[in-house]
């Protein structure tokens, strides 16, 4: 019954064309990986506790006041990200609201209604983060997390691009698909190998001296060949996704893709290495989170390029059989 008012509501609205919603869901990407480096920003500029409590940012305001203990800059780095909550569940509810105008099919609204669903939760996460003291586990949860939203917004921009009249084209043979679908779990291996690096790094997000924040007790350069091994396994199974689609043929698409996707791993792996060299620079944190969030969103791309929806006069025919009594 109330998501029957909530459809009576939406059709009040102009419908949106297909290149309105494809900018939406662009936009849900975008405000989805941004805000993770955002919060990168927070993190490297010892900001996390520039608002001490959630939600409010300090106890009886909702927003930044003068206080001795707490500099202005830091405030302000903390107080921003969180405005950009806002700028997050604005993009994904017009991506819901534009889809369920359009009266798209069920897959794309469930991907739809997953971005201001997953957004709360992130928000949610992010209070726990501010009131265990930037532990570094929920520190780490809550990138994972965004990266997670990365994928399921690159997903759902692939799906709404397709028609939803059309019929499934599986654009790779199953064994590569399958392939397809363990480089996305090398490259969550990779993040999640990541986030234990850096929480047992320098940047703890908070630097006061009256807080310490509990860090990762476990030796830095094993993380680091950790992570770095999980990178390579990654980077191996795209090349030998590579050479298994070279084999049978590709479409055009999931060639750019996978180029796409190998060309960002390298430059985030060279990223990596630099970082490792010069002692983590801050500035650099801030670009690996960003490669990571590019990462996620390219090899989505590629996994959502293996099988497409396609109007049935642009599926591509089943070859013809073979005539066996041709001499």
């Amino acid at each position: 019954m109330l998501y029957r008012r909530f459809l009576s509501v939406v059709d009040r609205l102009p419908l949106p064309s297909l290149k309105t919603q494809r900018i939406l869901a662009l936009i849900t990407i975008l405000t989805q990986g941004g805000i993770a480096v955002t919060g990168a920003t927070v993190r490297v500029t010892a900001s996390g506790l520039g608002c001490p409590t959630w939600p409010q940012c300090f106890p009886g305001s909702f927003t930044p006041v003068a206080h001795e203990e707490v500099a202005g800059l830091h405030q302000a780095v903390e107080f921003g990200n969180r405005l950009l909550t806002f700028v997050v569940v604005l993009a994904a509810a017009a991506i819901v609201l534009a889809v369920t105008r359009a009266r798209r099919r069920k897959t794309v609204l469930v991907y739809a209604w997953l971005m201001p669903g997953g957004t709360v939760l992130q928000a949610v996460i992010g209070g726990i983060t501010v009131l265990t003291c930037l532990l570094w586990w929920t520190v780490a949860v809550h990138l994972l997390v965004s990266m997670l939203m990365v994928w399921l917004a690159t997903i759902l921009y692939a799906r709404v691009s397709e028609p939803d009249d059309g019929v499934i084209v599986d654009e790779m043979p199953r064994p590569l698909r399958i392939l397809t679908a363990l480089s996305g779990v090398a490259l969550a291996a990779t993040l999640v190998a990541g986030t234990m690096v850096t929480g047992a790094g320098p940047h703890a997000g908070d630097k006061s001296p009256e807080r310490t924040v509990p860090r990762l007790e476990v030796d830095i350069p094993t993380l680091v060949h950790l992570h770095a091994e999980m990178l390579i396994a990654y980077l191996a199974l795209l090349i030998g996704l590579a050479c298994g689609l070279a084999a049978v043929g590709m479409s055009e698409a999931v060639k750019v893709r996978l180029k796409v996707v190998i060309g960002v791993v390298i430059a985030q792996g060279l990223l990596g290495v630099v970082q490792y060299f010069t002692d983590v620079p801050a500035v650099l944190v801030v670009f690996h989170v960003l490669g990571a969030g590019v990462c996620t969103a390219a090899t989505a791309a590629l996994w959502a390029a293996g099988r497409t929806r396609q109007r049935p006069d642009d599926a591509p025919s089943a070859p013809a059989p073979a005539d066996v009594t041709a001499s």
